[in-house]
């Protein structure tokens, strides 16, 4: 074979050998910082990409993703002279490749010092008690300055957390006990709260059951009340219909006189020492006791009566002489016996 024959074929291969090793496949979330003669010519994304041999090379290789990395415990000072160690997580994404590449030399370390110096003025100023309570606002100030800090680096940072915050072994047993006080005040509060509810809902309930009982008895009342109105009302309303009906009958003097006697001889059943007889009933009493001394006992006077007797001085009658109390009698039957039962309810008069 020629010499110039192999000469061609091996220039061929060293020129294959090159373009292939000069053949570069960028995966995603990367990016590569191209140099041209030592000097920044372009940034490679995602991708198949050639450069020229022996003019470009591959500065840096550079991941897009979101990152995260844990720095070492960091001492601090509280504002009240507690000593503690408190380490922090940052997340960070770069976001321009040529700046992360150019910008700063050792990016992580610069970040690492920069979160420790600013934790350091910020724990500073805090006493320990907020240093424990304000993780959320200490956070969003290292984060606040460190992503203003790495902007010209082309870092930005997403989110910074303290991850411990470890203070000295004395401290964390006065924070034990005053924790364990604080626990044991709320219980008690919790037990004089509970107390307290449970004495208020018992006197509510005594309450709601006498304000319950005082009216069942006021309904009680008020139903007896209204049920002896009603019984009054039919009464008086039946004792009314009674009335008009006698009004109606319209009855005669003897109907009522003999009714007066009935009432009478109810009244004078009770025990009453004392009885106010109307002068109507007395006068029928006398009356009745009247006749019946004219009709039983046969006292009534059958001789025949003078009419319009005189009384003559010096003169006597034939059969009697007239007495002084015997020169006004009636000469009318119906005078005279009147008369007697007028006597004889005088006698017979009940004392009141």
């Amino acid at each position: 074979m020629p010499g110039g024959i192999i000469a061609l074929i091996v220039i061929g291969i060293i020129v294959f050998l090159v373009i292939i090793t000069n053949i570069n496949v960028v995966p995603q979330s990367n990016a590569y910082v191209i140099e041209r003669f030592g000097t920044f010519y372009t940034i490679w994304g995602n991708g198949i990409h050639v450069k020229v041999p022996f003019m470009d090379r591959i500065a840096r290789k550079v991941s897009l993703k979101e990152q995260v990395v844990d720095f070492e415990p960091q001492s601090v000072i509280t504002r009240d002279n507690v000593s503690m160690k408190i380490d922090t997580v940052v997340y960070y994404q770069i976001t321009d490749p040529r700046l992360y590449t150019y910008g700063v030399e050792s990016p992580i370390i610069a970040i690492e010092t920069l979160c420790a110096t600013t934790l350091r003025n910020i724990i500073g100023e805090l006493e320990l008690d907020s240093t424990l309570t304000s993780r959320d606002n200490i956070n969003a100030r290292i984060r606040e300055i460190l992503d203003e800090a790495t902007d010209p680096w082309g870092i930005k940072v997403k989110r910074v957390e303290l991850k411990n915050i470890l203070p000295p072994r004395e401290i964390q047993i006065a924070m034990e006990k005053q924790m364990k006080a604080e626990r044991e005040r709320r219980a008690r509060i919790l037990d004089a709260e509970g107390e307290k509810t449970s004495q208020i809902l018992v006197a509510e309930g005594h309450k709601e059951a006498a304000i319950l009982r005082a009216d069942a008895i006021k309904e009680t009342k008020i139903r007896e009340a209204q049920g002896e109105a009603e019984a009054i009302l039919a009464v008086q309303k039946a004792y009314a219909d009674s009335l008009k009906m006698l009004n109606e009958a319209s009855p005669t003097d003897r109907v009522i006189a003999l009714k007066s006697l009935e009432t009478f001889t109810k009244v004078a059943d009770g025990r009453a020492t004392k009885i106010i007889i109307p002068s109507e009933i007395q006068s029928m009493a006398g009356l009745a006791t009247s006749l019946k001394e004219l009709v039983v006992d046969g006292e009534i006077d059958k001789t025949p009566k003078l009419e319009n007797a005189v009384n003559i001085p010096n003169m006597q009658a034939p059969s009697q002489v007239v007495s002084a109390s015997q020169q006004q009698i009636p000469t009318d039957p119906q005078s005279n016996l009147k008369e007697r039962a007028r006597q004889a309810l005088q006698q017979n008069a009940p004392r009141v």
